[in-house]
């Protein structure tokens, strides 16, 4: 059954509370003081259903939209999708395009002309879910890969960096 569902942006208490939906970042320190500061680092939209539809552990936030934005010197602004997540149990529902949508309606409105976002290989209904809503894999097309320093690299590199004067 299709459940009626509000997708709108998080205050600090609902976002703080996706741990709850599924085990991400170290603690709910880091969501406060990256997402709810004077320049946050990500914006998050929640789907929230009625609490008579609430999941098996009584939540009514049954999946979320973290993203962020970011620029590219060939196309302008840009928004990074870095998380979509539905509770398995409401899957199907068209809460995952809902979230979608409006993270793409978000970017619209402030003249973003791209959204991007990086998927794992194994998880092919994700891959599926985003191409039948015409998403481009770039991966063969374009030939990009996705780089990341972290740890200890991240480290190096920064000692690297010249000294100001």
């Amino acid at each position: 059954s299709l459940f009626l569902c509000c997708c709108r942006h998080a205050i600090q208490n609902t976002c703080c509370n996706k741990r709850r939906l599924q085990r991400s970042i170290e603690n709910d320190h880091e969501l406060e003081r990256d997402g709810f500061c004077q320049n946050p680092f990500f914006e998050c939209l929640v789907a929230e259903v009625p609490e008579e539809h609430k999941s098996k552990e009584g939540l009514t936030i049954v999946g979320y939209a973290l993203y962020f934005y970011t620029y590219s010197t060939w196309k302008g602004r840009t928004q990074y999708l870095e998380d979509l997540y539905v509770m398995p149990e409401f899957r199907g529902n068209g809460i995952g395009k809902g979230l979608l949508s409006k993270v793409a309606e978000v970017g619209k409105t402030k003249e973003c002309v791209r959204l991007q976002l990086s998927v794992l290989n194994w998880n092919k209904p994700s891959l599926d879910f985003y191409a039948a809503k015409g998403a481009q894999d770039l991966t063969a097309s374009e030939g990009w890969h996705f780089i990341r320093f972290d740890g200890q690299n991240l480290e190096n590199l920064a000692n690297e960096a010249p000294k100001d004067e």
